[in-house]
């Protein structure tokens, strides 16, 4: 096997010392301000099984840098919001500190929520669960 220049874990390294972190009980607090848009890029199927955090918007992973650019086919009107604060989750916090880090060299200003949603429900955070009869995620 062909050996890497960087690893993962090193990106993840870096893209964190250029972003803002949210520490879970902080995201808590900040639930109920209007402000906030709290973006989950986990793939469907994690929402599916582990529950999501109330009100969250999904934008899967591939598609982040695309419904963000007001250039693209793919925009989506939700990351035009004048005033908001976008908090980008995964599961552990390594895939939003990724994207984070790629918007921040697009020009596009986002946090991430530090640890992910692996942390959340065990710190008091709401979740809600997939409703199968649901098309809506």
């Amino acid at each position: 096997m062909t050996s890497l220049k960087i690893s993962a874990a090193e990106m993840v390294t870096q893209a964190r010392a250029k972003i803002e972190e949210i520490e879970t009980p902080d995201l808590i607090t900040m639930m109920d301000d209007p402000n906030v848009i709290i973006v989950d890029i986990r793939d469907i199927r994690e929402r599916q099984r582990s529950g999501y955090i109330p009100g969250s918007f999904h934008a899967p992973r591939g598609m982040i840098e695309f419904w963000i650019d007001p250039d693209s086919p793919y925009h989506k009107d939700i990351f035009a919001k004048e005033g908001m604060k976008y908090v980008f989750h995964c599961a552990s916090g390594w895939r939003s500190a990724l994207t984070v880090a790629t918007l921040k060299d697009m020009g596009f200003e986002a946090a991430h929520l530090k640890e992910g949603f692996s942390t959340w429900e065990k710190q008091g955070g709401a979740v809600e669960q997939h409703d199968p009869s649901s098309k809506k995620s």
